[in-house]
């Protein structure tokens, strides 16, 4: 089984999170997750995340908090996933779909209702219902 190591950010603004419905011609199309990618070689996890939301968002990261790491195993695919989740409560930029992907502001709630990733299943159910302070 391959593995691979993602950083994903959970980005606030005003108590909405922004989610990203990966678009078609990507594994897993048609299901929402929290924008993000893998790590490369020699990268931390925060590093990871700034770069890659600077990359498919345009936005540069002020301040954010690592707040869960979920590993999952996708059987069909032969892959397992360590993924670190992290609060991004501030930030510069307005972002924007970079990556042909859908951007949408939800509450937690609308979240809970969204096809989300079964890595990220467990994670939007124990989201809080406000933007961490």
């Amino acid at each position: 089984m391959t593995s691979i190591v993602v950083a994903g950010g959970i980005i606030w603004q005003d108590d909405h999170l922004l989610a990203a419905l990966r678009p078609q011609g990507k594994p897993m199309a048609g299901y929402w997750e929290f924008p993000g990618g893998k790590l490369e070689p020699g990268e931390t996890a925060e590093q990871a995340l700034c770069r890659e939301l600077r990359e498919e968002l345009g936005i540069s990261v002020r301040a954010c908090r690592l707040w869960q790491i979920v590993e999952h195993d996708y059987a069909e695919r032969d892959l397992h996933v360590q993924l670190h989740f992290f609060h991004v409560t501030a930030f510069d930029g307005t972002p924007c779909a970079r990556e042909r992907q859908e951007l949408r502001w939800v509450t937690p709630a609308q979240a809970r209702d969204l096809p989300f990733l079964p890595a990220d299943a467990d994670l939007v159910a124990s989201l809080p219902d406000r933007a961490p302070r």
